[in-house]
């Protein structure tokens, strides 16, 4: 499949999803790559279809850090990628460590989101007495 197929396929699929489960947000890392340029190119151009389907949706978009991650998820942002798998892993009370690896970071960067999305909700609405 081209890259233009797999970008439409990107599109087309998380479209399908935001339309069955109607997300108040969209928790999306933000990236930094320091060497790998063709990688990053790959990566920026499909997290640019992701942000054009939130602003279609009229979705906001949490944007942690990697270290924001690890510190949502394992309490410390210097946490390992083994760290950060096993914490998912017990805090969604799964079986076993997700995989591939993609799917335990997709995850990790989910409950981040949840975390900051539920802070900024409660920052934004005065408290009940």
């Amino acid at each position: 499949m081209s890259f233009a197929q797999r970008l439409k396929s990107i599109y087309d699929a998380l479209g399908e999803q935001l339309t069955l489960c109607s997300p108040d947000f969209m928790s999306v890392e933000r990236l930094f790559f320091g060497r790998n340029v063709t990688t990053a190119e790959f990566v920026w151009q499909a997290r640019g279809v992701v942000m054009l389907l939130a602003a279609q949706k009229n979705l906001e978009v949490l944007e942690p850090k990697p270290n924001q991650i690890k510190m949502a998820v394992c309490g410390f942002g210097g946490a390992d990628k083994v760290q950060v798998q096993r914490m998912v892993q017990r805090t969604l009370g799964l079986e076993s460590i997700p995989s591939p690896d993609d799917a335990a970071d997709a995850l990790a960067i989910a409950l981040t989101g949840l975390a900051l999305y539920s802070h900024e909700r409660r920052l934004r609405e005065p408290s009940v007495p």
